[in-house]
């Protein structure tokens, strides 16, 4: 994986035109926006490239645009949180097309320091569809509005679309630089580091409902890391490869022969496999899914045929803590049972303390495993967490991200 790129520290913006691919993809109510964390995470880089007297031209999709552009989709509430947190005027062009005529006029009349958000890039419906044709357009025009391009869209970072990774080629062509911010940059040192050169022992924890989501993260982490720890609703076809009985809980039966090979895999490479000792178990799945619920602790070998495994037990969780503290990095990415459930919370609430307690470098996956951190108050304990779900699984899988793999090599 080329992981040495120009980011923002090796780049003069000094009177350009910055493009600048946020992340600003925020869950809205009712035009509000009710968490503010990937605007935050996007300041850094704004600063700095303000602070360097660029031209700072920002650009993010938001929401899937399933049905074509809508106002509840637009990017305008963005815009006025924006201003307030920089303190400055931010021009939102409002136009669907994303790149027209009122694009370039606000572009042309900016001096340097200033900032200007483009509509949501997905209204264009020209960012992520077919014809490729459509979209190399799309990147062009966006092109044309720039000097530098600035990729900060960790959680985009694996599609490669027109504005996260095919717009590099035409910044390229006109002799510019394609650098990443700040934000992508710590996902870099942190995830990508941690997988091609950990400091070890080097421990990941997976969890998560089904085996088939983490294929090929299960296959590249027991290449790289010396203890694998498998928990979730995962955890249940591994037992069950193994022959026990696991009642009503979750499996993935095609996933059978895989998890057979992977704990062969482990035992060839002398690598350790952690699976649940003890298995909170109950009826049946709480609904709602923070409803009250009884739960019995028993052996994950000898689940009753009438039950459901819900979350590791005590056991499991001394087990796993205790590997996690005697790692010097831990890369977690999947809660260890129904964590929206206080009853079942129980197994991630004791694997995000072991973490929280480490002097381990702590990297968590994005995803749900980011949101029971941040649910549960451990967030500020922990070295990283990724900003990205789907694009954070890639990098466990070693996999190149177009938007990392587009920014200019050192």
């Amino acid at each position: 994986m080329g992981l040495n790129k120009k980011s923002v520290d090796d780049i003069n913006v000094s009177g350009k035109r910055v493009l600048v691919r946020c992340d600003f993809n925020v869950p809205l109510k009712d035009g509000a926006i009710t968490d503010e964390t990937r605007i935050n995470a996007a300041l850094p880089t704004i600063n700095k490239l303000i602070a360097d007297g660029g031209k700072v031209i920002l650009c993010s999709h938001l929401g899937k645009v399933k049905n074509g552009p809508n106002e509840g989709e637009s990017l305008a509430p963005v815009a006025a949180r924006l201003s307030e947190k920089l303190g400055k005027d931010v021009t939102f062009v409002a136009d669907y097309n994303v790149t027209g005529a009122d694009a370039t006029a606000a572009v042309a009349a900016m001096k340097e320091g200033d900032v200007v958000l483009l509509q949501n890039t997905r209204f264009r419906g020209k960012e992520e569809t077919k014809p490729a044709e459509a979209g190399e357009a799309f990147a062009k025009e966006l092109a044309e509005l720039a000097d530098v391009y600035v990729c900060d869209a960790f959680g985009s970072a694996h599609r490669a679309h027109a504005s996260v990774a095919v717009v590099t080629k035409y910044i390229t062509e006109k002799g510019g630089e394609n650098a990443v911010g700040y934000l992508m940059q710590k996902e870099i040192d942190f995830l990508g580091n941690a997988v091609e050169n950990p400091v070890r022992p080097f421990v990941a924890i997976l969890g998560g409902a089904k085996v088939a989501d983490k294929l090929k993260v299960i296959d590249n982490l027991l290449e790289k890391c010396d203890t694998l720890i498998i928990g979730g609703g995962m955890a249940f076809t591994f037992l069950k490869a193994q022959g026990y009985e696991i009642g009503k809980s979750l499996c993935d039966d095609e996933k059978l022969d895989y998890c057979k090979e992977m704990m062969a895999k482990a035992e060839k490479l002398g690598k350790k496999l952690l699976l649940p000792i003890d298995t909170a178990v109950a009826d049946g799945f709480p609904n709602p899914i923070d409803a009250e619920i009884a739960v019995e602790y028993v052996d994950s070998t000898q689940i009753p045929a009438d039950k459901e495994g819900l979350d590791i037990g005590p056991k499991t969780q001394e087990l796993f803590a205790t590997a996690a503290k005697e790692a010097k990095t831990v890369v977690w990415n999947g809660p260890m049972g129904v964590f929206e459930n206080p009853t079942l919370a129980k197994g991630t609430i004791a694997v995000a303390k072991a973490l929280a307690e480490t002097e381990a470098t702590t990297i968590i996956g994005g995803g749900d495993s980011a949101a029971a951190c941040n649910q549960l108050g451990f967030a500020d304990k922990m070295s990283h967490i990724s900003t990205g779900g789907g694009a954070s699984l890639e990098f466990l899988e070693g996999k190149e991200l177009p938007g990392v793999y587009a920014a200019d090599d050192k």
